[in-house]
């Protein structure tokens, strides 16, 4: 299992060796710091605590304060777990750099989708419109509300206005185009959620 935490850039695309365009997400992965080993001893199940970005240590609470201390490491902006089979490998202050990954290799990239506020059924649900003429006076409506005195009341799960994005979205079996060691840089194939700045969690693909 390959882990690692990167932020997104922002998208481009290069050209392979026949011509062809590829389009490409740039997201700057690592390096990253192992902060905390969770074993099935002492916590119920295996996994590893990654930090990652830069941050003052006034910018830090207390129990993180502590926390970082007890790991005996510099405080990180931004923590992530990752579940792993084998914690063997890992241990407490061992770096994770962009050079685990290689070129070919599949990919799930895991982030918070874009906030698009509140959005009506069309453009949230892709529902279709009605007539577009006055007198029909439905035209970007929902739809009926179902049933009127039995049992009087809308059914759970209607689809109706609402907030649209701000969701954790997970991409899968995105091909890693290039890696460059030198700028901490992933280049892989398609889009990626999020804004650009956005912290992604990044991991070898579970049906790779």
């Amino acid at each position: 299992m390959k882990t690692i935490i990167g932020k997104k850039i922002g998208m481009t695309q290069i050209f392979d060796e026949s011509g062809k365009v590829i389009p490409v997400t740039a997201i700057e992965a690592g390096p990253c710091v192992i902060a905390q080993v969770k074993t099935v001893e002492t916590d119920g199940y295996n996994a590893i605590q990654l930090g990652f970005g830069e941050v003052k240590e006034s910018k830090v609470n207390k129990p993180e304060k502590g926390h970082f201390t007890k790991a005996s490491i510099n405080p990180t902006k931004h923590l992530r777990e990752f579940r792993v089979e084998d914690v063997e490998n890992y241990k407490v202050g061992d770096q994770i750099k962009v050079d685990t990954f290689e070129v070919g290799d599949k990919l799930d990239v895991q982030g918070t989708s874009k906030g698009k506020g509140f959005q009506g059924v069309i453009k949230r649900h892709g529902q279709s419109r009605g007539p577009m003429g006055h007198g029909s006076m439905y035209h970007r409506r929902p739809g009926s509300m179902g049933p009127t005195s039995t049992p009087g009341r809308v059914f759970k799960g209607k689809k109706l206005p609402g907030h649209m994005g701000v969701q954790t979205i997970t991409i899968q079996n995105l091909d890693v185009v290039k890696v460059d060691t030198d700028k901490n840089v992933l280049l892989v194939k398609g889009s990626v959620p999020g804004v650009k700045g956005a912290i992604l969690k990044i991991k070898t693909s579970v049906k790779a």
